[in-house]
């Protein structure tokens, strides 16, 4: 499969690891580490160095309770980081979900709006219909990043997520976008259970009927820290980087063409001797 961006079509025959930059003070997994413009660019610089193949830049914290930030701050936050990114000739993402900042990203030359509503929020598909060519990131969310883990899912995980990916899928395909420029997220973390986030994990399989990839975000969620929890104290996010790692390789495993990661060395590395077992099966 291919997947259409602004600038770059995508060969998904491979999978590709999506590193992420929160250029955020809030930030559930690094805290804010890479909130000033030089310290987001420089950690870009070592993301790519370390193999990612494409980075996805946020301004605002989606983690559970997080405050919803204006779209004023959220362009202060991405545009200087942005500006330098798209001069260095990777495919770049923007996490966001407000139709305002969407245009003004890919009025920069952005490749890819990543938006966790699945562009629900009024005037996001217009704006992604409007553009000739960008890609996107359609992600099932339960609910809202300040209620989500409140009031999880009920009923058949899979049924509900498929349904409605297909549902997002069929809107943006009626406004004249082709299936090429989108890739769905099952969400995990999105209010959904600990098992129920399993549950996709172990059914990922499932999605593919869809017709499209899929994207996994496993990297240092806190369903890792719950299975990893000692006398009922899960670690940090940063200290869950090997069940991170393990994830990611078995969502690629269950067909997983973009794995959204932290710890891309890491996640590369794995990923190489994947391969290498592919290659010789």
């Amino acid at each position: 499969m291919c997947w259409q961006t602004t600038r770059f079509d995508l060969d998904l025959s491979r999978p590709w690891v999506m590193g992420i930059v929160n250029a955020t003070p809030d930030s559930f997994s690094d805290g804010g580490r890479y909130k000033d413009t030089r310290a987001a660019l420089e950690h870009a610089e070592q993301l790519l160095k370390d193999g990612a193949a494409i980075l996805d830049v946020g301004g605002e914290s989606t983690r559970p309770g997080a405050d919803v930030v204006p779209a004023e701050e959220e362009l202060a936050r991405l545009t200087p980081v942005l500006k330098e990114l798209v001069r260095w000739q990777v495919p770049i993402s923007v996490d966001t979900y407000k139709p305002e900042v969407m245009q003004a990203v890919l009025d920069l030359g952005v490749d890819i709006v990543n938006d966790i509503w699945a562009l629900r929020q009024p005037g996001a598909e217009a704006v992604v219909a409007a553009h000739p060519r960008c890609g996107v990131c359609l992600m099932h969310m339960h609910r809202e990043p300040q209620s989500m883990q409140l009031h999880t899912m009920e009923g058949d995980v899979l049924e509900v997520v498929t349904k409605f990916l297909a549902q997002r899928l069929q809107s943006l395909q009626a406004l004249g976008v082709h299936a090429q420029r989108v890739v769905l997220d099952p969400g995990i973390g999105f209010g959904k259970t600990v098992a129920q986030n399993f549950r996709l994990l172990a059914r990922q399989t499932d999605l593919q009927r869809l017709g499209r990839p899929v994207l996994a975000g496993w990297s240092r969620k806190s369903s890792l820290g719950a299975v990893l929890a000692q006398e009922g104290q899960p670690p940090e996010p940063s200290q869950r980087q090997t069940a991170s790692v393990a994830a990611a390789l078995l969502a690629v495993e269950r067909g997983a063409a973009v794995v959204r990661v932290h710890d891309v060395k890491d996640t590369v590395d794995a990923l190489k001797v994947w391969r290498a077992m592919q290659e010789n099966a």
